[in-house]
């Protein structure tokens, strides 16, 4: 059985050397690589910033921007970072190759570099790259885009903290009733159209689906990743909801199915956020007051038969485009003082009582 081929990519060479450039150039093609040329430290950046790159070889003295510059605005841009250096230079100086390498470098090739070095160093790189990527893809199919970016960038750490967001809760009304008579097959599909629509409009707004419990689900606005108006935002994704499944009942009515309805209850807050469990299983969560009360509201539209229920705080972050009705006074549990209550307006499904 013959080797596997080794990997090729697209290679960035910065280099002001204009020899350098084409001699280092012509070898990459030759060996199946991709290659772009930069003439010194900004024009790579800016070439990093637009497109991908698998590799990039960088010389140390170039204008305008070094390769010491390069290489400390690649370690602290989080989009950048990962993407395999190579130094190729005609300092051989040893505070010169240690600088490099403390600063991220994977490797440090002295001018004239030798061929064959070279090949080495770029396809142990390409191969490096090749499992961070494929490591990326694995954390982002079983997290939300946010929550995997942020494991990316600030690693993996139990542990929490004081973040202001908006937490939201949904269920469907008399979900119990509805399995009764139903095939679990049926159910099952039931729930898999439900939750597509749901993280569809939640991740529309640029909220994170945390916790699905049955027909239930918990969303975060506002964390991991900061966002001012995280609570029109969580307001706007439950409008949505409802309004993906009103679309939702009129092709279930046209196929002589089971119809639903649904209760969205939002609180916005100081909450802690963090990853919670073991360092064997764990999951981004919000915890406090405010996603109690966020819960308590999804519980509460039954009773006031209204779709969404917000807090005073989250009604605080909305404007005059979206409609809002007082809905008096909730007292939550180990609690002296109640809290107002508002119903988003919404054009049509009123959530039905339990």
């Amino acid at each position: 059985m013959s080797a596997p081929a080794p990997p090729t990519g697209t290679i960035l060479i910065a280099d002001d050397n204009r020899v350098n450039q084409l001699l280092l150039g012509r070898g990459l093609e030759q060996e199946g690589h991709t290659v772009v040329f930069a003439e010194h430290g900004g024009e790579a950046l800016e070439l990093l910033r637009q497109q991908h790159f698998d590799l990039m070889l960088l010389d140390v003295l170039m204008p305008e921007l070094d390769g010491y510059g390069v290489l400390e605005e690649l370690k602290h841009d989080p989009h950048l970072r990962d993407i395999p250096v190579v130094v190729t230079s005609a300092l051989d100086e040893l505070d010169s190759v240690v600088r490099c390498l403390e600063m991220g470098a994977e490797d440090y090739l002295t001018k004239p570099v030798n061929p064959v070095l070279l090949s080495a160093r770029i396809n142990a790189s390409l191969e490096k790259k090749r499992l961070r990527d494929q490591q990326r893809e694995l954390i982002s199919r079983f997290a939300t885009k946010e929550v995997a970016e942020d494991l990316l960038t600030s690693g993996f750490s139990l542990g929490g903290k004081y973040v202001d967001a908006s937490a939201m809760f949904c269920d469907i009304r008399s979900f119990t009733t509805i399995t009764e008579a139903r095939e679990p097959a049926e159910t099952i599909e039931l729930l898999n159209d439900y939750y597509t629509l749901m993280m569809d409009a939640i991740n529309c707004e640029s909220g994170i689906v945390n916790q699905m419990v049955g027909d239930g689900l918990m969303a975060i606005f506002g964390a991991p990743l900061p966002r001012e108006d995280h609570r029109r935002a969580a307001v706007l994704a439950a409008r949505q909801m409802i309004d993906l499944i009103r679309l939702f009942n009129e092709e279930q009515a046209a196929r002589d199915k089971v119809q639903i309805q649904i209760g969205v209850g939002i609180a916005s807050g100081r909450v802690i956020a963090g990853y919670t469990g073991t360092h064997h299983r764990a999951t981004y969560t919000c915890v406090g007051d405010t996603v109690n009360i966020a819960a308590r509201l999804e519980s509460h539209t039954k009773v006031v038969r209204r779709p969404i229920l917000i807090d005073e705080e989250t009604r605080r972050g909305l404007d005059d485009g979206i409609a809002i009705e007082p809905q008096g006074e909730l007292l939550m549990k180990g609690k002296t003082e109640p809290i107002n209550v508002y119903a988003v307006l919404v054009d049509s499904l009123v959530a039905e009582s339990a």
